[in-house]
């Protein structure tokens, strides 16, 4: 059954891509804002109930509901299902940045291209080199095709097979929306231990799925680069799970990526990629699509086995 949400979830997020002010995302975000204003006394037990809060309760109401119009139709229930992956992954919610910085730099438009860049990322890009350009649009449309899509497959059936049916996949986007939005601001909030606790919390959530997704981007890459990549230099890439995708990612298109810093510029595996071109834009698309068929494989291969078993 799992197989047959994802999928239409998907086609239907291309059909019809998901509004960026939705009434439901737009729900949950004032849902975070209560729970900050309420239970940021700057206490760590308070963050950490805080965080609890915020993410949890969405994600057991989302499985709570499923279980709930399973029980009285399964028809209702797959509906439900269908409805919450729609809300909670797709290409559409990243995808045309990618494609706009691309065409930009088909056209010869680099300037267009750092400005569709800096309206992506918010930030300064009017002195970015073209070679740091495109190394920045490989970077992060990698991790958002990780935190749009296959980490939130990999959450969802993770949760789906502990019985909780899709509460893993709004845990996981709940989880990476309060580490972006509980980060400090100017006037000094959130707390520290909110900060801490969303930072930590994401971390947690994420290191299966950011794994799950670096080793499809081996399988269906190179493989012996991307997992010594992943295991040498996935620290210098970034901190955490992003460190990881990315090192993956590095090494399963063969390009040198933002851990090509001087401390790693002698470096035997880091030093014989070359620099990002215009064609890397290209096969990073054809490593996201090609981990995207490796993961309906792999969930059409798990439904059937469990009609069979």
């Amino acid at each position: 059954m799992i197989f047959f949400a994802i999928l239409i979830a998907l086609l239907i997020e291309q059909v019809r891509p998901l509004r960026r002010d939705n009434p439901v995302h737009a729900g949950l975000r004032d849902w975070t804002k209560l729970v900050r204003r309420n239970l940021d006394t700057g206490q760590t037990a308070h963050g950490w109930l805080a965080w609890s809060l915020a993410a949890g309760v969405p994600a057991l109401f989302a499985a709570a509901v499923f279980w709930g119009l399973w029980q009285f139709s399964s028809v209702l229930g797959f509906v439900w299902l269908v409805a919450v992956l729609y809300l909670s992954l797709g290409f559409r919610q990243f995808s045309h940045h990618f494609t706009d910085i691309r065409q930009a730099l088909e056209a010869g438009n680099d300037t267009l291209a750092r400005e569709k860049l800096a309206q992506w990322l918010q930030v300064e890009t009017a002195a970015l080199p073209r070679a740091e350009l495109l190394r920045q649009v490989i970077e992060e449309s990698a991790l958002a095709a990780h935190r749009h899509v296959f980490g939130v497959l990999a959450a969802f059936v993770v949760f789906w097979l502990l019985g909780l049916g899709p509460a893993g996949a709004v845990l996981y986007r709940m989880a990476q929306y309060l580490s972006r939005d509980w980060k400090g601001r100017a006037d000094g909030t959130p707390s520290g231990s909110l900060q801490r606790s969303s930072a930590l919390g994401w971390s947690w959530v994420d290191y299966l799925p950011a794994r799950a997704t670096a080793l499809g981007f081996a399988v269906v890459g190179n493989f012996e680069e991307a997992v010594a990549s992943w295991r040498g230099e996935a620290e210098s890439y970034a901190s955490g799970s992003d460190g990881v995708v990315l090192a993956a990612t590095s090494g399963a298109l063969n390009v040198r990526l933002s851990a090509c810093d001087a401390s790693l510029e002698a470096s035997d595996a880091t030093g014989m990629r070359p620099e990002p071109q215009l064609a890397h834009l290209a096969s990073a698309v054809g490593l996201v699509w090609r981990s995207v068929v490796l993961w309906m494989l792999l969930l059409a291969l798990l439904t059937l086995a469990r009609l069979l078993g």
